[in-house]
């Protein structure tokens, strides 16, 4: 225990994650108070619920009295009601004020991830003053980067860099460095919206106020980088065609894993199974003419293909904010246009080949060659580009029923494209070919 001490407290919590339960939870006890919270910290969210509940009251009070408000906000997510009941009672007056001030934010507000720890100051006071402040308590704050100005009804009046305070003279009251121009988020602001002002400001914190301007709290970027990484994940595994995970995939029991995809496979399952209907209404046109055949897996995956593709780049562009729901139109048109040229290459590209495959030998297409190859050719432009657009406009709709573009995944578009591929394909070989081997 004493050689682990010594070490950084992200490298105690990844030791103690090895260990089975019994054994984690006995070695975290042995650690000292102060070491108990910096390690606590660093584990994941399903690991610190298993250490609470297996922490006696007094070692509970300890850990959770002394862990950043911000991070026991997200832990009280994940505890079941009578959990949090019972953690929050073994808070201290302050604390618990803290803890119910911040789980009383909506779910998915900027308040949620805000810590009520920085520096706050009034602006009749001298820079001198604000430093001896600084000594007392910046022990205790999230950053020392940015020091708040407030009035005496706590609203936010300008917010000042260490550096502003460093270079000034000692007795210059703040009132004098102060221009009153700064940036703040309102506690109701969404994660979303969150992100996207810390991005375009680029600012290692910012101030949390109410809609009359108090300053209640700040959110630093190391926490919103933490949402995003969470954000991104559960965008990737909806894209997969799957239901976000709760903890890490390493955490996740088999059945879990299971539940979590199957719901999906069945529904796309069920979607295919409207692909062999296809087949089937044009079995009579597959009998006559074989060879048809053996350009569908072809036709299908290039529409499919061509569809992920676009729903990957328009729910990115809508993820960082780059595209909204007015901008559909837009998108609309230019992703006519590149379905148009890529359906266009790959249909030279396949008449290319029927062509190079039947001049050479290397298969007979019969005296209806050219008409084959027109077949697949056009198909293939008019597959591509109903795929684009379909993949393109899918997260829009999405978006506008409320839900999250990321639902939009890639097997879901590729089964759509999949299904009406076919229709497109057999409709237009029909006209070629009908008359010849139709």
């Amino acid at each position: 225990m004493d050689r682990i001490q010594h070490k950084h407290p992200a490298d105690i919590a990844e030791e103690l994650a090895l260990l089975d339960h019994k054994s984690r939870d006995v070695a975290f006890i042995m650690l000292s108070n102060e070491m108990k919270v910096e390690v606590f910290s660093y584990f994941d969210v399903s690991t610190q619920t298993e250490i609470v509940k297996s922490l006696g009251d007094k070692e509970l009070a300890e850990v959770l009295n002394n862990l950043e408000p911000d991070d026991r906000t997200e832990l009280f997510e994940n505890f079941p009601d009578e959990l949090i009941k019972h953690s929050i009672n073994l808070l201290n007056k302050e604390e618990r004020n803290i803890a119910l001030n911040l789980i009383g934010y909506e779910e998915d507000s900027i308040a949620r991830l805000m810590t009520p720890l920085y520096i706050q100051t009034k602006e009749n006071k001298t820079v001198e003053e604000v430093f001896d402040h600084i000594k007392r308590y910046g022990k205790k704050a999230e950053t020392l980067n940015f020091i708040y100005v407030v009035n005496d009804q706590n609203v936010l009046i300008d917010d000042l860099k260490i550096g502003q305070l460093l270079l000034a003279e000692k007795t210059t009251t703040i009132s004098e460095l102060i221009d009153h121009n700064f940036v703040a988020i309102t506690t109701t602001t969404p994660m979303e919206e969150a992100f996207d002002i810390f991005e375009k400001y680029d600012r290692s914190a910012l101030p949390i106020i109410t809609e009359k301007g108090v300053l209640v709290g700040i959110v630093t970027f190391d926490d919103i980088l933490d949402r995003i990484k969470e954000r991104d994940t559960e965008d990737i595994q909806k894209f997969g065609g799957m239901e976000e995970l709760d903890v890490s995939y390493t955490k996740t029991p088999i059945f879990e894993l299971i539940r979590k995809r199957a719901g999906w496979l069945i529904i796309l399952f069920f979607g295919e199974m409207l692909t062999a209907s296809a087949m089937g209404y044009y079995d009579g046109e597959i009998e006559k003419a074989v060879v048809l055949a053996l350009f569908v897996p072809l036709i299908i995956s290039s529409g499919g293909n061509s569809g992920s593709q676009a729903a990957s780049l328009i729910i990115r562009a809508m993820a960082i904010g780059e595209l909204k729901i007015k901008d559909w139109w837009y998108v609309m048109r230019k992703e006519l246009a590149s379905g148009l040229i890529l359906g266009g290459i790959l249909g030279l590209i396949g008449f290319s080949r029927i062509l190079i495959w039947q001049e050479t030998g290397l298969y007979d297409y019969g005296p209806y060659w050219i008409f084959i190859g027109l077949s697949v050719s056009i198909s293939l432009i008019f597959i591509v580009l109903w795929g684009t657009l379909s993949g393109s406009l899918i997260p829009f709709i999405l978006r506008k029923a409320g839900l999250d573009p990321a639902t939009a995944s890639a097997p879901f578009v590729a089964t759509l494209v999949d299904v009406s591929g076919l229709i497109i394909y057999f409709t237009i070989a029909s006209f070629f070919l009908s008359g010849k081997l139709l």
